[in-house]
Formats: C-alpha cells, sequence, structure tokens
C-alpha cells in the first residue's frame, strides 16, 4: 500500500516537474522576440485608405521671416547674473551664454549650415501615420564585386541627426580617409519621431519600441532584409528594441552606449565589493577605475545628472513652453549636456569646455535643428512614454538581445555599464572595447574612433558570419 502511494506521489512529483520543464523550454522560445507594435500616430482617426508610402526628396528650409524673428528674440533676451565663480556648476553659465549668443547674432551663418545640412540626400516618408526624417548616403565607389552594407544610425537626445555628419564619410568611403575597403557602408541616419524634420507623434504612449518599429519598417521600405545598428543615448535603446523585434534581419547591433535597467543580486554584490574582489565579479582594471567609488560615481553622479531626466519624464510639456519660446533658454537647456557629458570636468571651467571637442558653429547648428523644428517639447516626452510606467515594468527590459553585438565604452559616459554586467542582458557580445578617450557624444566628438570600432565589429561578423549563427 504505501509503495503503490509513494509510487504515486513521485510520478505526480515527475510529472509535474516534467510540465514545467515543457513549459519553461517552449515559453522561453517563444519570448525570445519583441512583439512588432503596429500604432498610428497621426492626428485623428486612423483614415481607412492605404498609406502613402511614398519617399520624397527633402531639403532644410528656412525663411526670412524665421530668422528674422529669432535675431528679434536673440536682442530681446533677458540675462541673470550668474554667482560669481561658479562656472558650470549651477548649469550654464550666462556670462558665457552672452558670448555664444553674440556669437550666435553676429558671427553664426545659419544659411551656410542649411547647406552644410543638406550636401547629404534626405527623405520623408509616412509610416504609422507620421512623416519620417531622415538622411540616406550610398558609397561614393564600390570596389569591383563588392556590396554596401546598410547601417542604420540613431541619435539620442539633445542631439539629432546631424551628429552623424563626420562620421558618414568614413563609413561611405573609408578607404579615402584610410579605413580601408574591406566593409562599405551605406548608411540611412533617421531623426527619432517627435526630433528634428520627422513629425512628432500626435497620441500618447510613443516609446521606444514604437521608434524601433517605425524604423523597422522604414528599412524595409528601403529594400534592406539584412542591416545592422548603431546608437547612443535613445539610440541604444531603439537599436536594442529593433534587434529584439527582427533578430532574423539585424546582422549585428552597435552600441556606444548600453544601460542595466533589471538588476540581479549579483549587480548588488558587485557595487558593494567589486572593488575589492575584481576577479570574482568579472570586472577589469578599467571597470574599477571607472565605477569606484560608486557613491561618487554611481550615486552622485546619476543623482546630479538627472534632473532633466525627472521633469521630462514627469511634466515635459510645462518647462518645454519655455523653451520652445526662447532660443536662448533652448541653447542654454541643450548646451549645458553637451559640457557635462562630454567630460564631467568641464563643470568646473568659466565656458563649459563647449569648445574643446565641439565648435560652436556645430553646436549652434544642432541647437537651431531644435529651434527651426519646433521640437524641444515633443522630444522631451519621449522620456515620459519610455519611463513612466517605471524602469525595468517593459517587456523588452525582461527579454535578453541575441543578435551579436558590439559595444564600444567611452570613459566620460555618465554612468560605465561593465561587460560582466551587459552580458546578462545581450548574451552575444562579439567585441567590447575600453576606448581611449571620449563621452556621451561619441559620433560627434570623435567620429574616427567609433568608426573604427563599427568597422572591427562588422569585419568580425562578417568573417565569422556570426549572425547566421545566432
Amino acid at each position: 500500500e504505501f509503495c503503490s502511494l509513494a509510487g504515486i506521489m513521485l510520478l505526480e512529483v515527475f510529472l509535474v516537474l516534467g510540465t514545467l520543464l515543457i513549459y519553461f523550454l517552449f515559453s522561453k522560445k517563444k519570448e525570445e522576440t519583441l512583439p512588432f507594435k503596429d500604432g498610428w500616430w497621426g492626428k485623428g482617426q486612423k483614415p481607412v485608405t492605404q498609406e502613402d508610402t511614398s519617399v520624397r526628396p527633402f531639403k532644410v528650409e528656412t525663411t526670412e521671416e524665421e530668422l528674422s524673428d529669432l535675431f528679434r528674440r536673440l536682442d530681446q533676451a533677458r540675462f541673470t547674473e550668474p554667482l560669481e565663480n561658479s562656472c558650470f556648476h549651477y548649469g550654464t553659465n550666462s556670462v558665457h551664454l552672452r558670448k555664444v549668443v553674440s556669437y550666435w547674432k553676429n558671427q553664426f551663418n545659419w544659411k551656410k549650415q542649411v547647406e552644410i545640412l543638406n550636401k547629404y540626400p534626405q527623405f520623408k516618408t509616412k509610416i504609422q501615420g507620421i512623416d519620417i526624417h531622415f538622411v540616406h548616403v550610398k558609397p561614393p565607389r564600390l570596389p569591383e564585386g563588392q556590396a554596401a552594407k546598410p547601417l542604420l544610425m540613431v541619435h539620442g537626445w539633445p542631439g539629432s541627426f546631424y551628429e552623424f555628419y563626420k562620421i558618414i564619410p568614413l563609413l561611405t568611403d573609408p578607404a579615402s580617409h584610410g579605413l580601408g575597403d574591406e566593409h562599405i557602408f551605406e548608411v540611412i541616419c533617421p531623426s527619432i519621431p517627435g526630433y528634428g524634420f520627422s513629425e512628432a507623434p500626435h497620441k500618447k504612449d510613443f516609446n521606444s519600441v514604437s521608434a524601433a518599429s517605425v524604423f523597422y519598417e522604414l528599412m524595409l521600405r528601403l529594400g534592406f532584409n539584412e542591416f545592422y545598428t548603431q546608437g547612443g543615448d535613445w539610440g541604444w535603446l531603439i537599436c536594442t528594441n529593433l534587434a529584439q523585434i527582427a533578430p532574423n534581419h539585424v546582422k549585428g547591433l552597435h552600441l556606444n552606449m548600453t544601460s542595466v535597467s533589471k538588476l540581479g543580486l549579483t549587480h548588488l554584490l558587485s557595487i558593494l565589493l567589486g572593488r575589492y574582489f575584481p576577479g570574482l565579479f568579472g570586472f577589469q582594471d578599467e571597470d574599477v577605475r571607472r565605477m569606484f567609488p560608486f557613491l561618487k560615481k554611481g550615486l552622485y553622479r546619476i543623482l546630479s545628472e538627472s534632473g532633466y531626466a525627472h521633469i521630462q519624464a514627469t511634466k515635459p510639456d510645462t518647462v518645454g513652453c519655455g523653451l520652445n519660446d526662447s532660443p536662448v533658454g533652448l541653447a542654454a537647456y541643450i548646451l549645458e549636456k553637451f559640457s557635462s557629458w562630454t567630460d564631467m570636468e568641464f563643470q568646473n571651467l568659466e565656458d563649459g569646455g563647449l569648445e574643446r571637442k565641439f565648435s560652436l558653429d556645430d553646436l549652434l547648428t544642432n541647437v537651431m535643428i531644435y529651434w527651426v523644428s519646433g521640437c524641444i517639447v515633443s522630444s522631451m516626452r519621449f522620456y515620459k512614454e519610455n519611463l513612466q510606467k517605471g524602469i525595468g515594468t517593459q517587456k523588452h527590459e525582461k527579454l535578453t538581445v541575441q543578435v551579436p553585438t558590439g559595444i564600444a565604452s567611452f570613459p566620460n559616459e555618465i554612468l560605465h555599464t561593465p561587460q560582466a554586467w551587459a552580458k546578462k542582458k545581450y548574451t552575444n557580445i562579439v567585441s567590447f572595447h575600453f576606448m581611449p578617450r571620449g563621452g556621451h557624444f561619441a559620433a560627434f566628438e570623435e567620429p574616427e574612433l567609433l568608426a573604427k570600432d563599427i568597422l572591427q565589429f562588422v569585419g568580425k561578423v562578417e568573417k565569422e558570419q556570426l549572425w547566421k549563427k545566432k
């Protein structure tokens, strides 16, 4: 009696375990990709007619009225006196801001910058109800029997498609820049909806997965069934989501910023003990140098640098009203990020170190893209759409990325993510490099370093045909 009872119980245990195992195996398979988000972001009701899928040429144009309105506002700017010796510790220093505005009014030549913006072919096409703007640059020449590799490059906030203007020629014509001709790219740089010249979504809930879905549709529309992706800032998340939606179409994912939203026990232990036992947590010496002391280089840095994100993730439209109405306010808000995110030490300088890595022409061109398109409010809303449900709650945050991944880790990035953390999310890291210099706006600041890293990463993926093995 007892034996048969024990046998039945044992059988039940095995059945339960077997069922759990089968469920685990099969549900894991199903969970591997992220659902494509087929939204409609246009005004009002979605029309019953088919969407116009034509791709139309686009050029940046500014009217004299827009320019005279800008100069009137610059002339009437009200400045606040900064605290003595405050440098950039309180944000953009208005003594230096006056100099920037004076340059903007008297020397900056927007018409010349518009010509520079228009030197690469630009287009617009309607996807999911809104106009998507993108730059599309084909190689000037291709060696016999070689095809260009499509590369989607995605910017972030408060940047724009213009961040890629210096890296584009290094990728579309590497041979002319001493980078060989083994891998030549055809580069597509879209503006995130609500940024620059892409139309802003008219409905709520347009998040990174929505943007990834729109860009996936864009690449397919342009005839690219297989392509590489690259991004930092929001571009990191959009390209990550795209790799989760279409792992069989993304040959490789290259990132110059990564972040981990799911912190487990090992992460917490490595924060507490990683400084003393780096090997135990897979940390390299450079990880330790960049991460510790963690209170100073982690927690305090997050707190001191994330005020803008809290505002934008909660009430973007309120502060946006002021920025959209005042070009000087807009410049102060945006330029502060190009100071501290390029190098935190720049806060100790009177001029925020703004011209150490960028020219004023380049910085003001980016500001002008926000001004003439009137996109600052819609660009800020992207934070609310991505963060309002809380960090770690979205489906994409729980899924891993199986696509071959290359990470260029720049030393002045605000927060350092060690490879040991990144590989829990990106299970197929084929290249991870500590870059010798540079910060958050990598393509804008260090185009050559980033281009070389992209080229060597793609070289690895192609040589070993890694995308076929994922």
